[in-house]
């Protein structure tokens, strides 16, 4: 999938960057951008299919996406890397997403995302492995959600802004068609990335993910003492 993905870039930029990938962007028909938002739906669709196909408990369901999303967007950044020798740096800027609207940011930013979603899902198939009932508590939810969400503003902010400027989201589905908002759009250049509000988030993802361990960690030791080893 990380491979196909690339592909699909590698045509996109090919059409639209034929020197070569950079901001600002270029203008999308709003067709090919319709389509493009399918695209990326059907392979969420695709992740959430073959998980649920592997388990039907949510926590291993939600293992199994969060493994299969960042393989996926690690090997995508792999096969770019392969066929077109992009990024030149890791702190080369890219657009990471449209649904709902773009996002953009450093290629670091989604990598450092894709290693934290590789250590949950780690932690909760070794827990299931060991067939230990998995719950998160509401305090680790909640640090969960508010460290996406901080991590989420950073990759749309600056495009977000955009649209806000002059009451240009209102009305949002029309903005495709809307010729100042497409002559921002090409002169708009990304500078700074807010490391701070990311780092935060990370932060709070990481805090839930060690008062998840602590809690956990007194089963795993029984377990491992009990079995010399991780399982039966």
């Amino acid at each position: 999938m990380g491979m196909l993905e690339t592909i699909v870039a590698v045509y996109l930029r090919m059409l639209y960057y034929p020197d070569g990938f950079n901001f600002p962007l270029q203008f999308i028909y709003s067709k090919v951008y319709g389509i493009e938002l399918l695209r990326e739906l059907a392979t969420l669709i695709m992740l959430g299919s073959i998980s649920y196909l592997v388990s039907k408990k949510f926590y291993v369901w939600l293992a199994y996406f969060l493994l299969t999303f960042a393989t996926w967007d690690i090997f995508y950044y792999v096969w770019l890397k392969l066929l077109l020798d992009w990024p030149a740096t890791i702190l080369d800027w890219d657009v990471l997403f449209f649904i709902p609207i773009v996002w953009v940011g450093p290629v670091l930013a989604p990598i450092i995302c894709s290693i934290v979603m590789l250590m949950f899902s780690s932690l909760l198939l070794l827990l299931d492995h060991m067939e230990i009932s998995i719950k998160f508590l509401f305090h680790e939810w909640l640090s969960i959600l508010l460290g996406t969400i901080m991590i989420f503003y950073t990759f749309i902010i600056d495009y977000f802004s955009l649209i806000l400027r002059d009451g240009l989201l209102n009305p949002f589905s029309k903005l495709s068609t809307n010729a100042e908002f497409q002559q921002r759009l090409m002169r708009y250049v990304p500078n700074e990335y807010r490391w701070i509000w990311f780092g935060i988030g990370i932060f709070f993802i990481l805090f839930a993910f060690s008062l998840i361990v602590r809690r956990y960690l007194r089963y795993i030791c029984n377990s491992v003492k009990k079995t010399g080893g991780f399982g039966s």
